[in-house]
């Protein structure tokens, strides 16, 4: 899990802010949050809350029983299950927590994040004429630069990609049911986390089409490209990569021609990404990369994103966006040719870390299509 004593420096970095913001403290509730800046990871049946006081004071609350262990001064709990039966009044329940604990220390300006628990948190703090930011867009920025903890964690999400990949390479043939292929990766990822993955096994595992989940009643099929955009969760922190594999260890002359403009794509990206880049300007060079290739098309979705305890974060490598890149975080690039004669199409799709002079792939498995 998180380490405590990095989530306590997390901390600190948004006691800058609430000063910044002339605020009394930061309620946040959603699970992410209370996770970065508690140490404490939430059950997904489960309502947490953390509260950060303007004089550094902490308060966690958690279901069952106070967390034990985590980056609070003050942990305590309420009854999520009665008999066994979960409680659907959960976040009104914490939300009458918060409430309870705000109005002990007397606060007035509050930043509240986007949560069920802070949603129910507002409908008393408006009335108690205390005013309510919102302190989401803080958070986001807070958690583009990653710690060593949340680094440790991402790099294992990584190798259960690695794993998968390597298990694909192993039993994707012509007639493979994506079902089969789909749940031994799961299993590929399960054995390498060593415990169960902490989110929805997501992203691509269709073969044939740009991308989708696996379909009960399809196989794949010779000659087509199988593209597994695969996103594991280890311990609340996910990985984000992409291969794409020829059914039949054949690819096509034209298939190969594509995957080549591709895998010189991460070269542009390698060359210009690093801490002040404008992922503008990335998205921009990778684009008119492929479009010179393609004979005008370029890049026809987004270039990447960032990854963490999302599956996307900051910064968007898409022109819909004007982020720059910041020394510590991670961003995926996943640039991708989709065309009839591709079979389907090809994806690939590395996390960087980005570095002080540039970027550091992060998954070791070969491009090859084969």
């Amino acid at each position: 899990m998180l380490d405590p004593q990095l989530s306590r420096a997390r901390q600190h970095r948004l006691l800058a802010i609430l000063a910044e913001r002339r605020l009394d403290a930061a309620v946040v509730a959603l699970p992410h949050h209370v996770y970065y800046l508690s140490a404490h990871l939430t059950g997904w049946q489960h309502q947490s809350a953390f509260i950060l006081f303007s004089d550094g004071r902490t308060w966690l609350t958690t279901a069952n029983r106070p967390a034990e262990g985590a980056a609070a001064d003050d942990a305590v709990s309420y009854e999520a299950n009665w008999a066994g039966t979960l409680r659907q009044e959960q976040p009104a329940v914490v939300g009458e927590q918060v409430v309870a604990a705000l109005k002990a220390r007397g606060v007035k300006r509050v930043g509240v994040d986007a949560s069920a628990v802070g949603s129910q948190a507002l409908l008393t703090l408006t009335n108690a004429n205390c005013a309510c930011k919102p302190i989401d867009p803080d958070l986001w920025q807070l958690r583009r630069r990653k710690d060593p903890d949340e680094l440790a964690l991402m790099r294992k999400a990584v190798r259960c990609c690695e794993a998968m990949y390597a298990r694909a390479r192993e039993i994707i043939e012509p007639g493979i049911p994506e079902l089969r292929v789909f749940a031994e990766l799961h299993a590929a990822a399960v054995k390498t986390a060593g415990e169960p993955l902490s989110a929805l096994l997501g992203n691509d595992y269709a073969c044939g089409v740009p991308g989708g989940p696996a379909r009960g009643d399809r196989g794949a099929g010779s000659g087509e490209i199988y593209i597994l955009d695969l996103g594991p969760a280890y311990r609340g922190y996910f990985a984000d990569n992409c291969r794409a594999f020829a059914v039949d260890r054949r690819p096509t002359d034209a298939q190969l021609a594509a995957w080549q403009v591709l895998v010189d794509a991460f070269a542009v990206v390698e060359r210009l990404a690093r801490p002040g880049a404008r992922c503008r300007d990335i998205y921009t060079a990778v684009d008119a990369h492929i479009a010179a290739a393609r004979g005008g098309t370029g890049l026809v979705h987004h270039l990447g994103h960032g990854v963490g305890l999302q599956p996307h974060e900051f910064p968007h490598l898409n022109p819909r966006w004007d982020d720059v890149l910041v020394e510590g975080e991670v961003f995926t690039a996943e640039p991708g040719i989709y065309a009839p004669e591709l079979a389907g199409g090809i994806r690939l799709e590395n996390d960087y870390l980005v570095t002080a002079d540039g970027v550091e792939p992060m998954l070791e498995f070969p491009l090859s299509l084969v």
